[in-house]
């Protein structure tokens, strides 16, 4: 793990964008969250812990680039991932509520994770109230993904979950501006699919062929491209409507309230 020095984030970061799907930001909000996302600043190597179950860090985590997964580590060796974070998602909402952190945060790929502390959490609550609730809706919109994964492994065949988490990503990367022509990067194994879907390789790596065959995806040097949408979409039966993808509405007379006091 490496520290980036101060300031070092670019300009109109994965984040800024995923807020305007709630949320109009303009420069000044901007460059206020970029200054924030940029004074602690960290460049981790492939499979990196951010966080350890257990631990009680000061900072909320905020991936700027790479991929990351949350997970629970079974006591047989088992691993189970609950989460899935790519650029512009924030990794630990609850980090200033609990006493301890009930499950690991780590890198996929190399990954660039800002910590948002005390102090920025409560600067951005107190004095940028349209950014204040963006960040509450991503809050709600992390809580709907939650539900959804639930949904996905409980009542879901094979074939469906890896289609539904398949369409799921790839909305999420389109929602921040990283899908070009239906395809993106895609640095998921095929052991990181079954520990999120609930399988186990053999059921994994038998699905995701019947997808190939079927015409739906390619899945090929860590990149992803979505050949059918919509039968993609069918198969998996996702419904985006949970991602809260819909234009930015003027703010509403209420900011969200100062979590990290």
């Amino acid at each position: 793990m490496v520290d980036e020095p101060s300031g070092s984030l670019p300009t109109g970061s994965a984040l800024a964008r995923k807020l305007d799907h709630h949320v109009r930001l303009n420069g000044d909000e901007r460059a206020t969250l970029d200054r924030c996302l940029g004074r602690s600043v960290r460049r981790l190597a492939a499979r990196t812990a951010l966080v350890e179950e257990g631990s009680t860090p000061s900072e909320m985590q905020v991936l700027l680039s790479g991929w990351a997964c949350r997970y629970s580590q079974q006591p047989d060796g088992r691993r189970r991932i609950v989460a899935f974070y790519i650029p512009g998602d924030i990794c630990d909402f609850d980090v200033f509520l609990m006493t301890a952190i009930d499950q690991s945060i780590a890198s996929i790929g190399p990954a660039l994770v800002a910590g948002l502390d005390r102090g920025a959490i409560n600067e951005l609550a107190l004095t940028q109230p349209r950014t204040s609730q963006g960040l509450w809706w991503e809050s709600l919109v992390s809580a709907a993904i939650q539900r959804a994964w639930t949904i996905n492994v409980g009542h879901r065949s094979a074939k469906q979950r890896i289609a539904h988490l398949l369409c799921e990503l790839h909305t999420r990367l389109a929602m921040v501006g990283m899908v070009d022509g239906g395809s993106c990067d895609f640095p998921l194994t095929q052991a990181d699919i079954a520990d999120a879907c609930g399988l186990t390789s053999i059921h994994t790596n038998r699905a995701l062929q019947e997808i190939r065959t079927l015409g739906l995806i390619a899945l090929q040097d860590q990149r992803l491209d979505i050949l059918h949408e919509t039968a993609l979409a069918d198969l998996g039966r996702f419904n985006p409507a949970y991602l809260q993808i819909r234009s930015a509405q003027p703010p509403g007379p209420k900011s969200m309230i100062p979590i990290a006091v």
